[in-house]
């Protein structure tokens, strides 16, 4: 269950707005397991995750930048199917 929580790559906040507006509304990433997460807009600033089973999860704290990739905080469990 963990490595669903996980996307290979370094994403900024920045990084996830630009993939949702260059992809229409929504940026759908890997997890490390390989299953797949959909990101969305929710107003202006805030980003959501959507998982496979269709829980939306509120990401609460973002870019927390460490040497090996960023960190974000979600109010939920991701699930995969």
């Amino acid at each position: 269950m963990l490595t669903y929580h996980v996307v290979p790559g370094r994403y900024t906040s920045v990084d996830l707005d630009r993939l949702i507006r260059k992809g229409n509304g929504t940026a759908m990433l890997k997890t490390a397991s390989g299953g797949t997460l959909t990101f969305a807009k929710n107003g202006q600033r805030n980003i959501t995750v959507t998982d496979e089973t269709g829980a939306v999860a509120d990401i609460s704290i973002y870019d927390v930048l460490q040497s090996n990739g960023v960190i974000y905080s979600v109010d939920r469990v991701l699930m995969a199917r």
